[in-house]
């Protein structure tokens, strides 16, 4: 399928893009090359062949919860500029 000049300039906008002459008629070729692309490949036939969501293998790739020993409470308070109640204290966000 050729695209049309104006085809182009017409996706162009709905894209809010600036083209020049010179990337009208690039991308007029380019996007008809994809679309005899897909065109090609709307002819095979796929009926033997289930849909599919994903050709990936699923499998967990996250790593095991291992407990670990946190900080000491006090080493992580050291370099707070306000402590209250053994806790971090920051200024309020909201009146």
């Amino acid at each position: 399928m050729k695209l049309t000049r104006e085809q182009v300039e017409h996706i162009a906008e709905l894209a809010k893009l600036y083209l020049t002459e010179a990337e009208k008629e690039s991308y007029r070729e380019q996007l008809s090359a994809i679309l005899e692309y897909a065109d090609i490949l709307q002819q095979l036939d796929t009926e033997a062949i289930p849909p599919t969501a994903t050709v990936l293998p699923l499998h967990n790739v996250m790593r095991a919860d291992e407990v670990t020993p946190s900080f000491p409470r006090e080493d992580i308070l050291a370099n707070a500029p306000d402590v209250q109640d053994h806790c971090f204290r920051v200024k309020a966000i909201l009146p």
